[in-house]
């Protein structure tokens, strides 16, 4: 190797060992109720929405990992379709520290189904499942800005949630579904299916859409899940 050889290997080595090392997103999918069978595919485009977006992302059903040490390795927490009662106290505790300290919170479908007896959780996601109509239905999703209407509705073929309440008065509200264009929504002229918030330090993000693996295909439904994803890692401001 000539000297200006060997001068260019010692630069572009230094280079790499002195880039960061790439923010992480935990992908979280662990049921302790019902299970969707499109998690595989949640999870399979949430880890490439990650690598679009820069990000490095594990995927994880041990409960274990919400640990205060592992947890600070983390730009964003995602329950991709979590169900239940899926973390103690101690891990619990470690997750809330986790928001506090400035990380993100990405809900998917039935992270709404989730943590029922764990308060703190409750107002991080917004709101409650409270229960969907049979089966797979078609309605529109309108976009939201400001609590106003902002852009073209969007058709989606989903499980359609209806939540204990309205959480509108404690989120910023970005989507809702049109009750009239389906059968068993119970919330009303105002049905919301997608927020954000800031929340105890930290972002939260949730969308009731995802619980058919086909969704994962739909361009638009894939752009509100990009956006949720830059928001709750704080890679812009709204979302």
């Amino acid at each position: 190797m000539t000297p200006l050889a060997f001068s260019l290997a010692a630069m572009l080595a230094g280079v790499a060992a002195t880039a960061p090392a790439p923010e992480r997103m935990l992908i979280f999918s662990k049921t302790a109720g019902f299970r969707h069978e499109s998690i595989p595919t949640a999870v399979a485009t949430l880890r490439q929405l990650a690598t679009e977006e820069g990000l490095a992302a594990d995927h994880s059903e041990d409960a274990s990992d919400f640990t205060a040490d592992n947890l600070a390795r983390y730009r964003v927490v995602v329950f991709a379709s979590t169900t239940g009662e899926i973390l103690d106290p101690a891990q619990q505790q470690a997750f809330e520290g986790f928001v506090r300290n400035g990380g993100g919170f990405v809900g998917v479908h039935s992270a709404a189904d989730t943590g029922y007896a764990w308060p703190w959780y409750g107002r991080l996601v917004g709101a409650w499942f409270q229960g969907h109509p049979p089966g797979l239905q078609s309605t529109h999703v309108q976009p939201e800005r400001d609590g106003r209407p902002s852009g073209t509705p969007w058709p989606i073929h989903d499980e359609i949630y209806n939540y204990r309440s309205n959480p509108r008065a404690q989120v910023q509200v970005i989507a809702t579904v049109d009750e009239t264009r389906y059968t068993g929504g119970t919330m009303g002229a105002d049905h919301p299916i997608a927020w954000c918030h800031a929340f105890d330090g930290g972002r939260a993000w949730y969308t009731g859409l995802g619980h058919d693996a086909a969704v994962y295909a739909d361009p638009h439904f894939l752009a509100q899940l990009r956006a949720g994803v830059r928001y709750a890692a704080k890679r812009q401001e709204r979302c």
